[in-house]
């Protein structure tokens, strides 16, 4: 992995995680790491932070490279390929984290076999991320070990043998944290209108999610145990907390959730195809 020439192909906040966690687990030399990008302020600033090789010119990054990590976003991804096309290595594998895009599009686009098409999520930012993630069959075992490394630099990874599952994932656990931060604002937001100062609102839910999630690990552990028991063990009847879970069950939590996951999903496939999907709207039975 040294001595590995890994070019990044759009320098933005997960491009910048990946190098930081290439580079804090002792991955990669910062010289064998090229980041481009459109905006030279953000390639020199990536430079003098890790010691990378800036670049404005997206062929002259991919090179030489072993790896070329597309990380732009899926509106741009187009042209970059069509202008990449000519400057990949035929012994390099591409690795993108672009949403939506599949492994058919980027080979074509870049008339090239080798493709590793990934979906990681933020806090891959801090090295607590989880990356699904699956190959073309050009790919090389060995490839596939190095591109299991780089995405294991973010947390941890989920190999699959099925191209929808990357759908799938980008809806629930790439778009996910969205959906964790909505919750932790509305909590907050609800400890302030009781009359708790932001500070301490903030910390109580803040520790709330942390010390659930870790003791519902904790308990798995030692026994599988479903989700709906450690929530029974909360709810005594009568209580607050069935008061709480009946007023969220009428206001459709459940059902909310689970369509705006169902929506990410749709939008996923659409990015992949370009064109607009039908998105039916199930409230009441009516379509949009």
């Amino acid at each position: 992995m040294l001595d590995k020439k890994i070019a990044f192909i759009g320098s933005g906040a997960m491009a910048e995680a990946m190098i930081s966690g290439l580079l804090r687990h002792k991955l990669a030399r910062p010289e064998n790491l090229h980041a481009s990008d459109t905006r030279i302020e953000r390639v020199e600033e990536l430079h003098k932070k890790y010691g990378v090789e800036p670049f404005t010119d997206n062929n002259r990054a991919a090179k030489h490279a072993d790896v070329v990590v597309l990380s732009v976003k899926p509106q741009r991804l187009t042209e970059v390929l069509g202008n990449l096309k000519d400057a990949v290595p035929a012994a390099a594998v591409v690795l993108s984290i672009v949403a939506g895009a599949t492994i058919e599009k980027i080979s074509e686009g870049l008339k090239h076999t080798a493709v590793v098409r990934s979906m990681p999520n933020t806090p891959a930012q801090i090295g607590e991320g989880i990356t699904v993630w699956i190959t073309s069959p050009a790919v090389s075992e060995s490839q596939k070990e190095t591109a299991r490394t780089i995405l294991s630099a973010l947390g941890e990874e989920v190999y699959v043998d099925d191209e929808n599952y990357l759908d799938m994932a980008t809806a629930l656990s790439g778009t996910g944290p969205a959906y964790v931060f909505i919750f932790m604002e509305a909590m907050i937001d609800a400890g302030v209108h009781m009359g708790f100062s932001r500070r301490v609102s903030e910390q109580l839910v803040i520790q709330t999610l942390r010390g659930s999630v870790d003791f519902y690990q904790a308990v798995n552990r030692k026994s599988s145990v479903h989700v709906a028991a450690l929530k029974n063990q909360v709810t005594s009847p009568g209580g607050t907390t069935a008061e709480a879970l009946y007023y969220l069950e009428k206001a459709g939590f459940r059902t909310a959730i689970s369509r705006a996951i169902w929506a990410a999903y749709q939008r996923s496939l659409e990015l992949g195809k370009e064109k607009p999907v039908h998105i039916p709207d199930t409230n009441n039975g009516i379509e949009k």
